[in-house]
């Protein structure tokens, strides 16, 4: 039932507004469609494509254990260079005051496997409907405060439970309540303060899909940019600073409400960080509840629309951390992923989709590691760092051609590719060079470009048939 009402809801708000180590400040320089980028310690700029990476089964002495070497070997032989990690305040704190050490060297043994493998991780605070008083992972047992108020499973859609009354207040508990306040900050100070030195970590997500309480009479649009903004801005600007008490060089990630996902428009104040990133996610509720991609409604669009307002507003690169449909079989998928991934790569600094598992449901590859019906679409060339300001970045999917045009900056620029039989050509316009023309196909390489300072480059990467 709240599904299909937060699907009305959003249909008519939608109808209505549709007519290297990544730690360093964004430069002041005026990207296309006004949305700065993220960049590495050179000043470079940087593009993330990967995955989540999760194991929301397993707690206590076995929590972590379904992620293995392999996950990240795998994200790496496929092109991919991020990973966003879920990490769970109840395992962290299973009692107030307690942390886990055992769970803190299993989250640095996952960071050396990403580390191993170049790939870039950010570690997620992940909650599904508040935590496991509620039968989900996320925020403690211990912090979870509900006045006595009601809350029924819903067994067959879980996204309605955040809509029960005692889930409802422990939002609301977790906001408000000082002490509460101080735990979530407390814990925080110790992630960020055990992590912050990885090499492996980019940045940190300070909670995901924060959800609140509505007030009554107020539909979903309102009471979310209400939560946003006078619940959940003041949140990660404490959070924020938090983690600046003990970490001073890693990005800071924050989410809207999943309300802002379909395409509302936000109510997020300003987080007043120079490393801040505004990391939404991209689902749509038909599309999760089983429905077919229509792509004559204008969900996409009406969604790229809104979402880049924000950061367009207060100057802050955009990283999608979540997005993929659960079923990717359906007639129109393939044309779904063509047109997500055009819109995605337009206006973000990168994505992780969801999830990067061995198996059914939302898992990107089966068993065998062989990517389910066209997740093989988010494997495609692309400029992973860029060494100089970036003019166009595109990507054709039907002649699989990537062209990148930029002017140089001093060092050099990476293009990432993914694995294809016969390869990849690297062809280059004005004073650039490469060592690697051509680039192999039985596993993902990089070509590196340098070129003069200055200069206006092109650089065109097309594959090579196979012999």
């Amino acid at each position: 039932m709240y599904r299909r009402l937060l699907a009305a809801l959003v249909c008519t708000l939608l109808l209505s507004t549709t007519a290297a180590h990544a730690k360093t400040a964004v430069e002041d320089r005026d990207p296309p469609l006004g949305i700065p980028r993220l960049t590495d310690d050179r000043g470079r700029e940087l593009t993330l494509r990967g995955w989540n990476v999760e194991d929301k089964t397993h707690r206590g002495e076995a929590a972590l254990s379904a992620i293995t070497e392999r996950h990240f070997r795998d994200l790496r032989a496929h092109g991919f260079n991020f990973a966003r990690l879920l990490v769970f305040w109840d395992d962290l704190e299973p009692e107030r005051g307690r942390y886990s050490e055992r769970y803190l060297r299993k989250i640095e043994r996952v960071l050396g496997w990403a580390h191993k493998y170049r790939v870039q991780v950010l570690v997620d605070a992940h909650q599904d409907v508040f935590g496991p008083a509620f039968g989900h992972r996320g925020i403690p047992e211990w912090a979870t405060r509900t006045d006595g108020l009601p809350f029924a499973p819903h067994p067959d859609d879980w996204f309605a439970e955040y809509f029960e009354p005692a889930v409802q207040r422990a939002f609301t508990h977790l906001y408000e309540d000082p002490d509460l306040r101080r735990a979530q900050a407390d814990m925080w100070r110790v992630l960020a303060g055990r992590l912050g030195d990885h090499p492996a970590v980019l940045g940190y997500d300070l909670i995901n899909e924060p959800m609140g309480e509505l007030a009554q009479g107020e539909d979903l649009p309102t009471a979310a940019r209400r939560i946003e903004r006078d619940q959940l801005t003041p949140l990660y600007n404490r959070l924020a600073d938090a983690v600046r008490s003990v970490d001073d060089d890693s990005w800071i990630f924050f989410e809207p409400t999943p309300i802002v996902g379909e395409g509302v428009p936000t109510g997020l104040g300003r987080i007043d960080d120079p490393k801040a990133v505004y990391a939404p996610h991209f689902y749509n509720t038909a599309m999760e509840a089983g429905a077919d991609y229509d792509p004559s409604a204008g969900w996409i669009e009406a969604y790229e629309s809104a979402v880049t307002v924000y950061p367009r507003t207060y100057r802050v690169p955009v990283v999608v951390g979540e997005w993929g449909p659960l079923n990717n079989s359906l007639p129109n998928m393939g044309r779904f992923y063509r047109d997500a991934l055009s819109s995605l790569n337009r206006y973000g600094s990168g994505w992780a989709g969801y999830v990067w598992c061995y198996g059914g449901g939302y898992c990107a590859v089966d068993a065998e590691g062989r990517f389910r019906a066209n997740k093989e679409q988010t494997a495609a060339p692309y400029a992973q760092a860029v060494a100089g300001r970036t003019g166009t970045a595109s990507y054709e999917p039907d002649s699989q051609t990537f062209t990148l045009a930029y002017r140089a900056g001093g060092g050099v620029t990476e293009i990432s590719v993914p694995p294809r039989a016969g390869g990849w050509r690297i062809e280059l316009t004005g004073p650039a060079r490469t060592a690697t023309p051509v680039l192999p196909g039985d596993r993902a390489a990089t070509a590196r470009v340098q070129a003069r300072p200055g200069a206006q480059v092109t650089v065109v990467v097309t594959p090579r048939r196979a012999r």
